[in-house]
């Protein structure tokens, strides 16, 4: 993995300007995670495009990570550099969107394009969408890819265990520990330590996790792994607001308003608490032509267990008024929200009772409140390379229990069925 890293560094440096690599017909596979480049989308995008360049025999085209954030934005990403650095993976050989024009490949027929950790690209990344050729996803489909697209969509709680799972179904040997030991921490942070009360976890994480320890009996133990990267993700310190509110955003949208939705790493009474919090958050809505912003917040107890609180913001009452009543009301999932003390004008700030509501079960929310795409009535069924076995997307998690999922993995991968989890 580390030499495969360092190599596309060169070939970035290659592609700009991308003229000179376009005279030379280089085809060019680019394996993107999405815009808030949290540390899964960043490590599902380094998986699997090790693993793409390692089956592909002779390649067609070189294969390339991108990490969707200018170089700039990286340092914010504290878990993601923390984990790449302990496993030998330094920031500067890591391909980051500014670094790379996809635009000009693509015009030049030159590009394909998989995407990881999401399957809508932005606006203003629509032209690109004629490159795309997978989608390897943990989240509702909101909108049907048409074939030879392969479209992987799977309800579970980290997009690194799809790719753990691609892996190790793949040829013996491709697996390496680097890989293995980036695959491991991040299902572990994303699933909370495998933690039930926090509700990310499904059977096939936790399957992807007992796999990999299995396979590479000196990884480091769960618990030191989960603690050391939920203290860098959580680290903000000397961070101002606008850095926090950038260092997990996503964005809606419709015809009409952006609204950034941010994930803020600390509990929501300390960050309204933050000295010029409401000019803070005009500007930086100012600054990225945002109408307003949810910021949603998460803090955990010893027991790993989650207290997540929100906030809305917005100077133009309507906005406001129908983001609130969209998140009060909402049923698919209830948030059982809780009035809390307004800091100020145009804010209004909520205790959320459901704490297994994330980010992502509540961004549809806030779509549909806007008038953004519905999610499809009726995904298409499981990728035949699913380790579940007719299992309609629309349904709840399978009640598949670890071993049968790991001996399934087994099956695959051509070895005899590992012992029991721990």
């Amino acid at each position: 993995m580390e030499r495969f890293v360092a190599g596309n560094r060169g070939t970035a440096r290659r592609l700009l300007p991308p003229q000179d690599h376009i005279q030379q017909q280089q085809e060019i596979h680019v394996v993107m995670g999405n815009e808030a480049c949290d540390l899964d989308s960043t490590v599902s995008a380094l998986a699997l495009a090790y693993f793409l360049a390692q089956v592909r025999a002779p390649p067609r085209a070189a294969v390339v990570p991108v990490l969707n954030i200018p170089r700039a934005e990286l340092a914010l990403r504290t878990e993601t550099t923390f984990l790449l650095r302990e496993r030998g993976i330094p920031a500067a050989s890591l391909v980051c969107r500014d670094e790379i024009d996809l635009r000009a490949l693509h015009r030049a027929g030159l590009l394909s394009l998989t995407l990881v950790d999401h399957h809508l690209l932005p606006g203003a990344d629509a032209a690109l969408d004629e490159a795309v050729v997978e989608v390897l996803d943990h989240r509702p489909l909101e909108r049907r890819r048409a074939a030879p697209c392969r479209v992987t969509v799977e309800p579970v709680g980290s997009c690194a265990t799809l790719v753990a799972e691609r892996i190790l179904q793949g040829p013996p040997g491709v697996l390496d520990r680097t890989t293995a030991a980036l695959l491991h921490g991040t299902i572990l942070l994303d699933c909370i330590n495998l933690s039930p009360a926090a509700g990310k976890v499904t059977p096939r994480d936790e399957a992807c996790v007992v796999l990999l320890e299995e396979r590479f009996p000196d990884l480091p133990a769960r618990d030191a792994v989960f603690g050391a990267l939920q203290a860098a993700k959580f680290d903000v310190t000397g961070l101002s607001t606008e850095q926090m509110l950038r260092k997990d955003l996503k964005v809606i949208s419709n015809d009409e308003v952006l609204v950034g939705i941010s994930g803020v790493f600390e509990d929501l009474e300390t960050f309204l608490l933050r000295p010029g919090l409401l000019q803070d958050l005009e500007s930086f809505c100012q600054d990225r032509g945002y109408a307003g912003l949810v910021a949603m917040t998460v803090s955990f107890n010893e027991r790993h267990e989650p207290t997540r609180k929100l906030a809305v913001y917005s100077q133009q009452e309507p906005l406001r008024s129908t983001l609130c009543r969209a998140l009060e009301e909402a049923t698919a999932p209830a948030l059982l929200l809780r009035p809390l003390p307004s800091r100020g004008p145009g804010l209004a700030a909520y205790a959320q009772g459901n704490a297994t509501a994330t980010r992502k079960k509540v961004l549809p929310i806030l779509r549909a409140a806007l008038g953004g795409p519905e999610e499809e009535a009726a995904p298409p069924p499981t990728p035949m390379n699913s380790l579940v076995d007719e299992c309609p997307l629309a349904q709840p998690v399978p009640p598949l229990c670890p071993q049968e999922v790991l001996e399934r993995v087994s099956r695959m991968a051509g070895g005899q069925p590992p012992a029991s989890p721990k």
